[in-house]
Order: structure tokens, then sequence, then C-alpha cells
């Protein structure tokens, strides 16, 4: 059921700036007006006629208010960390711009691509697209891609609140640039002064992700160079680079002694694990994903690909300069500067002083997720009665190319024929490459994925499921038994990225809550790309019903503009 709210006070902007997004206080803009509870920095649970407390699935505002915004899909010359190479990008920036708004807010994003050559989709990580499943921007399962010198708008309502990110959903193009973050100001968990934005942390190659492309389909993934921090590092040359010394620069922001900043970690590496740091400060971690969790303190967090986590650090460390870590954590996958991601917390903001600080973190030794207990939802929700189960079993082969593979299956999408206009049009046989696992029910029915690792390889898959928070009921190394493994269904943790550990399971319960063509893939960019991925069809004679006007002719609009777009396009992965 949907309540109304009193307006929220915000002017959205209808053009976005190109400046390069880094952290700033956020804190006094899209403010709610005073009502019965006002979001203050002694009361940040409140937000209007709201509060933390709201079960936000099935209660969440409505606004009234609209907010616009333009994106443009450009490539061309850069170098994030001074060595030049190409990116992609979103308004002449990487990351793109940010996109802000309030809970219950509508978006109407215009994406116009002007690529050369290709196409383009984007995707809203996390975003639960109630009721708007044509606005999920995936090429092959929502949309057809948006040809270049055409545009697209996406329109939706956002019933969460928190930090995400927005990202290319077409191939490996999120991996050259394209992504910006999003924030959806809400309530939180614990209080804090100021809210300083999307924290990005990503690793970074000196060649394009497409020309790694052909080493990582051999089945060995490459080596980035370096890793960024908000879009931005230092790299010292080599004898046979084409740049000498150290170039680049390093992020930095200023801490005021005394005050408790916000920060919205995202993890948008194409193949990496994270743990972050502050040099003498701790963490307060209030959020995983888009789902607030009851704060708990730690001295570093580890994310992995797609995950977000908010922190709260305060400021009351002697005052001086302290190094920012985004240390890379070398057990997961490689990276030429593992222990030089790093950026600068100053409390002066003068000073141009080199800190000194020294870290007390233990290194992570694996690429576990934050631990399992740590993460206790707010709103505490149980997982009901499971009325159907789909086991997916983990494994490879090398034809052509190396592939993954899915109870023996390897995805492989047409961009031309996506799986959501073909269930409009009442076409439910679908290629068997497309991975279709249909579930049907009602709206309070549950199922559950179980995913087994047979590879034997021991690596660690970041898993993200389209349209829903998911349940984690079970997550562990071994095999997973049906009759003797333990399922934790008293609110366990609720988020849309989680580990499937090396050579064990996860098993993830959602509710059937939102009919749509659902995509759920590992987030390492490599590997959804090698076909490890499938796809939900839920509740398929609902999905039509389901539709915002326009929806139906929006998609076949798309859908010609791609299929008169004249250049050949050589696709070679999965099409995600």
């Amino acid at each position: 059921m949907v309540f109304s709210l009193l307006s929220l006070l915000a002017a959205a902007p209808s053009t976005m700036t190109m400046t390069l997004p880094s952290l700033q206080d956020l804190s006094s803009d899209l403010m709610p007006r005073q009502t019965s509870c006002e979001n203050t920095a002694t009361s940040r649970s409140c937000w209007g006629n709201y509060s933390v407390d709201t079960n936000y699935y099935d209660v969440f505002p409505d606004t009234g208010v609209t907010r616009e915004y333009y994106l443009s899909i450009e490539e061309g010359p850069c170098a994030p960390d001074g060595y030049n190479t190409t990116c992609q990008t979103i308004n002449g920036t990487m990351p793109g711009p940010l996109i802000i708004a309030n809970w219950g807010d509508r978006l109407n994003i215009h994406v116009t691509n002007n690529l050369p050559v290709n196409g383009t989709a984007i995707h809203w990580h996390g975003i639960r697209q109630l009721n708007s499943v044509a606005a999920d921007g995936v090429p092959g399962i929502t949309q057809c891609p948006i040809a270049p010198g055409t545009s697209l708008t996406y329109s939706f309502h956002l019933t969460q609140y928190g930090s995400t990110w927005y990202h290319s959903h077409l191939s490996l193009q999120y991996g050259l640039g394209l992504f910006g973050p999003m924030i959806i100001n809400g309530p939180a968990t614990a209080d804090y002064d100021e809210d300083l934005g999307a924290l990005f942390l990503q690793d970074w190659g000196h060649k394009t992700a497409f020309a790694l492309w052909d080493t990582a389909k051999q089945g060995a993934p490459p080596t980035m160079e370096n890793g960024l921090i908000n879009g931005t590092n230092t790299y010292t040359c080599t004898s046979t680079d084409s740049c000498t010394g150290t170039v680049g620069k390093k992020f930095e922001t200023v801490f005021q002694a005394g005050k408790k900043y916000r920060i919205r970690l995202v993890n948008v590496a194409t193949d990496g694990h994270f743990q972050f740091s502050i040099d003498g400060h701790s963490l307060t971690v209030i959020a995983n994903d888009l789902v607030p969790i009851r704060p708990y303190t730690a001295d570093s967090v580890l994310l992995t690909m797609g995950q977000r986590y908010d922190v709260i650090v305060g400021a009351n460390a002697t005052p001086g300069d302290y190094w920012l870590r985004g240390k890379w954590v070398d057990a997961c996958m490689t990276n030429g500067n593992s222990d030089g991601i790093t950026g600068i917390v100053r409390y002066d903001n003068s000073s141009t002083a080199s800190p000194t600080s020294n870290s007390t973190v233990t290194t992570a030794s694996s690429c576990e997720d934050e631990p399992y207990t740590s993460l206790v939802p707010h709103v505490a929700m149980d997982v009901g009665a499971v009325t159907q189960t789909a086991t997916e079993n983990l494994n490879f082969k090398f034809d052509t190319y190396f592939k993954w593979t899915l109870n023996d299956s390897t995805l492989l999408l047409d961009w031309a024929s996506p799986t959501l206009p073909n269930v409009l049009a009442g076409n439910n046989t679908f290629p068997a490459d497309y991975n279709v696992v249909s579930v049907n029910g009602t709206s309070s029915d549950w199922a559950m994925l179980v995913i087994q690792d047979k590879t034997g390889f021991g690596l660690f898959h970041p898993i993200h499921l389209h349209g829903h928070d998911f349940w984690i009921v079970a997550q562990a190394a071994g095999t997973f038994d049906p009759a003797t493994t333990n399922l934790t269904t008293t609110n366990p943790p609720r988020r849309d990225v989680a580990t499937l550990p090396g050579n064990g399971y996860l098993a993830i319960a959602f509710k059937l809550d939102n009919p749509g063509t659902w995509l759920t893939h590992c987030h390492i960019a490599w590997h959804a790309s090698g076909g490890f991925a499938l796809e939900f069809v839920e509740r398929e004679g609902e999905i039509t019903g389901n539709l915002q006007n326009g929806d139906q002719a929006t998609l076949q609009n798309t859908c010609q503009a791609w299929g008169a777009f004249n250049q050949v396009v050589r696709q070679d992965d999965s099409g995600i």
C-alpha cells in the first residue's frame, strides 16, 4: 500500500554539471519540509511522516516530485591516473554525474547515446523497479540497446532510499567508465553532521576493458595496473611507459574536528575486492546496499563488486593528514598497485603534505563479505514459506572461449530480441541459452535460488539479483544439502549483492512481489561477459499489467531504432 507524503522541498537540476564527482556536503540539499519528524543532525531516523522503522517494501512516500536528468554517453581520451588512455564517459566525466533525489520521488532520466559505433543501456543498480521492469536497463532482457544517435528515457518511482550507483549493462562498457553515483535521501540508523556523498573504489587498466577481454576470455583474468578512488589516483611510470615519473593526483577530502561524516562506499571494480579504512579513525556501518542495518563499529569494511556500505566517521583524531585506503585484497585478484590505492583526509584544507600515518588494520586474507552476524537489518523481516527452489550448479567449459555455465548452460542474449518484449507479445518459448527460470505464484509467495560452485577453482563470486533485495539464508563452503543444511530464516542479512564462496554455496530467498524479467549474475565483469548469469521470469502472466503507461511503445521504438542501426556490432560475449 502506498501512502502520500507532504511535498519535499527541493529543486532538481534540469541538466547535469560536468565536474568530477567528489565527496561533498550534501546534508542541506533536498531535505524534507518540517512535518511530524524533521531529519536533522540529531534526528537522522526521522523522515517527514515516515522513519527508519518504516517497512519500505510495503509503505513508501509518493512525493509528487519528478526530477529530470540528462545523460550523454560519450567516448574520448582520458587520464584518470595521469596515464593517457581511452574512456567512455557520461557528460564528459568518469565517474558520471551525481543523480540525487528524495525517497518517494520519481526520476525521468534521459539517456542519449553519442558513442560512435555501439549501443548502450543504463542499469540503476539495486533499484527495485516496482512495476517498472522496462526501466531496468538490461539489453537482451528488458530492452534493445540504445542505438547511436538516439535517446531513451528511463522513468521510475523511488520506493527505497540510500546509496547506490548506475552503470552501463551492455557488455564491458562500465569497465571503461560508464557509471556514476545515485543517492536517494532518506532516514538513517545513526546520527551524523554532514553527508560527504559517494566514494567509488575501482580497478583501472591502461588498456580498455574490451582489449583486456581478449585475454580474459581465454580463462585468465588480466591484471590491472592501478586502482582509483572517486576516479583519480597517481601512477609511477615504468621505463616502458609513455610517461615519466609519478603522474596523476590523489583524492582528498577535509574533516572538521568534532564532526561526524557519512560516507557512501561503492565498489565499482571490474574484478576486485577492497578493504576500506582511514588511518586513525573507526567506522560506524549503518547500511549495506539499500538496506539500513543496526549500526556496528569496525576499523575497516570489506566490499566486493557491486556492494555498497554507508559508514559514519567521527573526526576525533589528532588534527593532521591521514591516509584513506582502498586496500586491494590480493587473495581475490592481483593488481599492479595494490597498496597504493589511497586518498588523503586532511583536517587543514591548506595542507599539502603527504600523510605519514600508518594503518593498524589487519589485512584481509580472503574474499568474504563483511561478517554475516554484523549485517542485521534494522527493519526485521523473516523469510516466509518457500514454495519453489531453483538449484543451479556452477561449472565451466571451453567453447571458442572460456565460458561459465549454470546447469551446463551459458547465457547468450540476442540484443535485438529481448525477453521482456517477447513476454509482452505472448512469446513464452525462450532460447535455451537465455537461461530463463520461471517463478510463479502470488505476491506473498517466496522463491529460493541455490548456486553451488562445482568448478573446483576456489574463486569467490559476487551474485547480484535485479528487481529485488534478497534474504541470505545460507552461505558457506562445501556442498548444499536441502535435507541437512541449516537455513537462517529469522531476519537474516538482506541486500542485493552477496558472495558465493569458492567451492561452496549461496542460498538466497526473495518474495515474488514484483512481476518482471530479472537478471541474476556474477558481478565480476569478465564472468558476466563469460555467461555466468540467468534470468527470472517472475509471474509471467501479470507482467503486462504491471507496466507503466507508454512502456510498450518505448520498448518497440527502441528496438526499431536498434534494428535500423546499420553498423555491424561484434558481440563476442554474453551481452551483459
